[in-house]
């Protein structure tokens, strides 16, 4: 298709018609006469998702009872499921286990990561990053007597030095979309004797992640997103194997002993990654999320990516070609090796213009306080999902359809 001639619906369809992860849409259960831009925020669900938990449900818990613990193997699911992430992101399968949410597994590799680097007193983070990682590392740098130092983004590798003990970033950007180069920023810190925790919140199911092609340390992300394990599902931690056996994290639960039933009051750290573990899994969300990532079974991790910069592409450019002139503004890279898997737009009425687009039935969504954000999920959206959000948000602005009463009164969750 020609950068410089507009593109028309036609075209746009025969980009679904040669997709070639267009046969992943058939594993999700999405809503009729909906399009579905909102991935970055809840995961689509699989359509297979259900009847494993009314398996669950039904036979291993109402029959099963307490045996199922060890009957239905439900007492290793963390770590199974841990496995299957870590093929999505460049790890090793005993690197990483499922457990607790992002923000308690954020806080325990803070923590261990600082008593791994005792001389240095520095926690070095960015502006703009998404609220609860900076509360997280405001609340671990006063336990510990430490400093956070909060620089933007283009600051980051100036701000490196030899008193920085962790390096914690987000991979991509949950409000701009814009995307860190983890092997470059992993290098330049191991140089100055840093730790690096990368939060993949945004990253993991959206596209290949190299965590041990790039040194990477520590990563935190969550099951609910790109990984489509339903709303609140539990999130998984990475370390880096060669940490594990001197990884002390702080809260030491049950399950991160090294002998959980011998009842002991002494704890003795697990000798492998099942030390991140506290108390008992959510097994109901973990047991979802393990079936949910079936649907990445077969699935080329770079096609993944290529379709998400390909439906972003398609998403600047059809802005471009269509809203010029009616108060929006790009805020994601245009290079797409600085993107993630969204777009975001400024307006300076996006609340209602996002509620105008959801009552059409197109779901993105809106982050304070003027962003339009719309995340690209390539196993299920499809290249007519673009052209038919963009021609809707053009009609809402023209029109000022968005200026009503039901579209600006603001609701709880936005």
């Amino acid at each position: 298709m020609s950068r410089s001639a507009p593109c028309t619906r036609e075209q746009i369809q025969q980009l679904d018609q040669s997709d070639p992860l267009a046969f992943c849409r058939q594993r999700f259960t999405l809503p009729q006469h909906k399009i579905y831009l909102d991935g970055n925020s809840l995961g689509a669900m699989p359509a297979h998702v259900p009847a494993r938990l009314e398996q669950v449900l039904k036979v291993e818990w109402a029959e099963g009872l307490i045996n199922s613990w060890n009957d239905a193997d439900w007492y290793p699911a963390p770590q199974r499921t841990g496995a299957r992430i870590a093929g999505l992101i460049g790890a090793l399968g005993h690197e990483v286990i499922v457990a607790d949410s992002t923000s308690i597994n954020l806080f325990k590799v803070l923590v261990a990561a600082l008593r791994m680097q005792p001389s240095r007193r520095v926690i070095l983070a960015e502006n703009g990053n998404f609220p609860t990682d900076v509360y997280i590392a405001q609340g671990v740098a006063e336990l510990t007597g430490c400093r956070l130092q909060c620089v933007d983004p283009e600051q980051v590798l100036d701000a490196l030095s030899d008193q920085v003990a962790i390096l914690s970033l987000t991979h991509v950007n949950y409000k701009t979309g814009r995307r860190y180069d983890m092997a470059a920023i992993t290098a330049r810190a191991h140089e100055l004797g840093g730790l690096v925790v990368w939060d993949l919140c945004h990253s993991a199911g959206a596209m290949p992640v190299e965590l041990n092609a790039a040194g990477a340390d520590f990563a935190v992300g969550c099951g609910y997103k790109y990984l489509n394990g339903g709303p609140g599902a539990p999130a998984f931690v990475f370390v880096a194997e060669r940490h594990i056996a001197q990884l002390r994290q702080p809260l030491t639960g049950w399950h991160g002993h090294a002998k959980p039933f011998d009842f002991s009051h002494d704890y003795q750290p697990h000798p492998s990654l099942d030390r991140m573990l506290v108390g008992t899994a959510p097994q109901l969300g973990v047991l979802a999320l393990e079936a949910a990532l079936e649907v990445f079974d077969g699935v080329d991790l770079h096609a993944l990516r290529s379709k998400s910069l390909a439906l972003s592409e398609l998403f600047i450019r059809l802005c471009d070609e269509q809203l010029a002139g009616l108060g929006v503004q790009l805020q994601t890279p245009r290079d797409a090796q600085q993107r993630g898997s969204q777009v975001s737009l400024s307006h300076p009425q996006a609340y209602p213009v996002m509620q105008a687009l959801i009552a059409r039935g197109i779901v993105g969504d809106f982050r304070a306080p003027d962003i339009l954000r719309f995340g690209f999920a390539p196993l299920y959206n499809r290249f007519e999902d673009i052209w038919t959000c963009v021609d809707a948000l053009r009609d809402i602005l023209v029109s000022e359809a968005w200026n009503q009463p039901q579209f600006l009164a603001r609701k709880a969750v936005t």
